[in-house]
């Protein structure tokens, strides 16, 4: 483990690059951009984009960054192979990116994989890694909504098995390519979230005629654009937590994410009688990179 004190924490996705200079065990500063690896895998300037950001926050020497995320697919920066589940969220030995610049010493993350049923994440492991270094013996489901939303089985600080639904990107396809951008609005109605949710939670191979009711509710009667957005939520969410019912039935769940999405997972879970944990998705990734760095043992 290294004894410097001042380090850059690194959340590198497919949209956007987050850094966060960390002094102390504390966050002192913060940039983002829209170099996510999607931009920045076509010309590799990987260095280039991180440097943009983190320049102001280096000092004399070598500084630590700990990354994760899609930087580390592939595509990326320095690929870092996926761990098979069962396992520990975070390995022992990150990737260490080589030829850096003398100021930098980066490592990567690596993400986790699951060979049946076939399934991937990339960043989620260590936003898990973040509530389990703050929450001790903890057992349970860890609900991560998103895009492309994970329910991941813990145990003995290990993930047991995780399961991907792509429900927020169903969402936004609905929302913005197919009929339904005729209807859906801006804003949300909680009643209407709530009837979607029942809907499909019971009925969840009801969802694709329930979705065309959308846009019929709003040719013969109207309907508000935010009534039309919230009733599509809860369609969505419902048909997925019916799939996902093995993994939160009669469990502890913990919900880490950000705004609406993150809210209305709570909720729904909290309609089923699911006590539910909610924590800051960056809050997580940041402690889970602290623990990456914990446990690491950095390189001269």
């Amino acid at each position: 483990m290294s004894t410097s004190d001042n380090w850059i924490a690194v959340d590198w996705g497919t949209s956007r690059l987050r850094a966060y200079h960390v002094v102390d065990g504390a966050v002192v500063a913060q940039a983002d951009s829209e170099n996510g690896m999607s931009r920045v895998s076509q010309t590799g300037a990987f260095e280039a984009a991180l440097l943009e950001l983190v320049t102001p926050w280096l000092s004399e020497g070598t500084t630590d960054v700990f990354a994760c995320g899609m930087v580390g697919a592939r595509q990326g920066w320095a690929e870092a192979p996926y761990t098979a589940v069962p396992a520990d969220p975070l390995p022992k030995s990150p990737v260490r990116v080589e030829n850096t610049d003398p100021r930098l010493r980066v490592y990567i993350v690596p993400g986790l994989k699951q060979v049946k049923a076939a399934d991937v994440m990339r960043g989620e492991e260590t936003q898990i890694a973040g509530f389990l270094a703050q929450n001790d013996n903890w057992d349970g489901v860890i609900c991560l909504p998103g895009t492309h939303t994970k329910w991941a089985h813990i145990s003995a600080g290990e993930v047991v098995s995780f399961q991907t639904f792509m429900t927020g990107e169903f969402f936004a396809l609905c929302a913005e390519k197919s009929v339904l951008r005729h209807s859906v609005g801006e804003g949300w109605d909680a009643e209407a979230f709530r009837d979607g949710l029942d809907a499909t939670l019971s009925r969840p191979e009801s969802l694709a005629a329930r979705l065309f009711g959308i846009r019929a509710r709003d040719l013969l009667e109207g309907e508000n654009g935010a009534v039309a957005a919230s009733r599509l939520s809860g369609l969505l969410i419902g048909a997925e937590l019916a799939a996902a019912r093995p993994y939160w039935l009669g469990q502890n769940v913990a919900v880490i994410g950000a705004g609406r999405v993150a809210e209305n997972y709570a909720e729904a879970l909290g309609v089923q009688g699911v006590p539910v944990a909610q924590q800051d998705a960056q809050d997580m990734t940041i402690a889970g990179l602290m623990a990456a760095r914990t446990l690491t043992e950095i390189e001269a």
